[in-house]
């Protein structure tokens, strides 16, 4: 499982781990897990970096519709991939 680390300004670094991402209307999502194996808090990510922009600056998804629609697709791709969310 892919390992980022989250910095959030003024805070310490964070690591989450990548469970699956996803583009919806042009923007890049991921959802993410602050524990590798068994039950962890789980965050949807939203890259809101310019292009061409060394480093994703991901911003966590807060807004109730937009996280919503964003979950009920990470929904469908994990029950694909066999992965429960909930």
């Amino acid at each position: 499982m892919e390992k980022i680390t989250f910095r959030p300004e003024g805070d310490e670094p964070v690591d989450f781990f990548v469970l699956e991402q996803t583009v919806i209307g042009a923007k890049s999502y991921i959802l993410v897990t602050d524990t590798e194996d068994g039950d962890g808090e789980a965050l949807i990510l939203r890259d809101d970096s310019d292009e061409g922009e060394a480093e994703a600056n991901y911003t966590i998804v807060d807004d109730d519709k937009e996280l919503e629609a964003v979950a009920a697709l990470f929904r469908k791709l994990l029950e694909e991939d066999d992965i429960g969310l909930d």
